[in-house]
């Protein structure tokens, strides 16, 4: 029976899966997609619209908790649709390997133990490896407060530094510091905007290394996430302001932004980021016939910010009193 591949993406909160995860369908077009969004209103996938694959999503939980269960019959469901169609057709295989993007905040424990313990997914998938982003900006910060985040590191077969351009000396050798003590052996590349050679990226060594724990124990967490609506476009000199705000009255409980909006000015959706404290600048999505010109925002924090509405609302009136944008 012919294994197929599956490569494992992980990394924190605005550590850059999705974005290396772009440049990985870039190189490997024909590859399906399973994302796991903690937040209940999936914004992944948004950002990923100018690549054709399979891709499928798992919202409202963390893959290492709420949605394991929905993984297995996921993956079952993959293969039957894989094996349905012969080798050598005139359609070929539906894809020829398959990624899965953890939410930010999952413990990829259990993804793994699904992939190797489960025997019906053993025979028919090949775990190829696991990659972890981290972050130079914040990475050491973040592995001292989140334990979730230590185990992604711990996993992982290699680590992708990402915003390493942002980032000084003295916080890249704080991450590396800790990387020394938690992933000493690890190999470490280095990517800006996803930019990394995906082959060597790949190339995973050392095949049936993992040898995971019979019991699994997932600590508790005090995440959060918060999705909000805009039922009107926005101008985005209007909207900066508002979710830098957020950003600077929040530094340490907001970990994450990120969402899908319109503007006035465009009929291309712009793609809004931000973590680490920074708001990324905001990047044009290429506009698709099922677009329903809503906006939609998505926060995860560290704890409850239920102000967040109305803070981001106060925020938008005061550059423009006459906008009502907030469903």
């Amino acid at each position: 029976m012919q294994p197929i591949p599956v490569t494992l993406i992980s990394g924190f909160l605005g550590s850059g899966k999705t974005t290396l995860l772009n440049r990985l369908l870039s190189y490997a077009p024909r590859s399906a997609v399973i994302i796991n969004e903690f937040g209940s209103t999936p914004i992944d996938q948004q950002l990923l619209r100018e690549h054709n694959m399979p891709l499928s999503t798992l919202a409202g939980g963390c893959l290492c908790c709420q949605m394991i269960g929905s993984l297995t019959p996921l993956l079952k469901n993959l293969r039957m649709a894989w094996d349905a169609q012969p080798i050598g057709s005139a359609q070929g295989k539906p894809f020829e390997r398959i990624f899965i993007e953890t939410s930010g905040v999952a413990n990829p424990e259990p993804v793994l133990d699904t992939l190797l313990r489960e025997r019906w997914l053993a025979r028919r998938y090949r775990l190829a490896g696991m990659i972890t982003t981290v972050s130079a900006v914040n990475g050491a910060d973040v592995l001292s407060r989140f334990p979730e985040a230590q185990a992604q590191i711990t996993w992982a077969d290699t680590l992708v530094i990402t915003q390493t351009d942002l980032a000084d000396a003295g916080q890249i050798a704080k991450l590396n510091e800790q990387l020394d003590r938690l992933a000493p052996a690890t190999r470490r590349l280095q990517a800006v905007q996803g930019a990394v050679d995906p082959e060597e990226l790949l190339a995973f060594a050392k095949p049936d290394r993992y040898r995971l724990k019979t019991n699994l124990s997932m600590p508790q967490h005090s995440f959060n996430s918060m999705s909000l609506q805009l039922d009107q476009s926005v101008a985005w000199s209007d909207l900066k302001p508002a979710l830098e705000n957020l950003i600077n009255r929040y530094p340490l409980q907001l970990l994450r932004l990120k969402g899908v909006v319109y503007t006035p000015d465009d009929k291309q959706p712009l793609a809004v980021q931000g973590a680490n404290g920074l708001l990324f600048p905001p990047v044009r999505l290429p506009a698709r016939a099922s677009d329903d010109g809503l906006g939609r925002l998505v926060f995860i924090t560290d704890g409850e910010l239920a102000d967040l509405p109305e803070l981001l609302m106060a925020g938008i009136r005061t550059v423009n009193p006459d906008n009502r944008t907030l469903k």
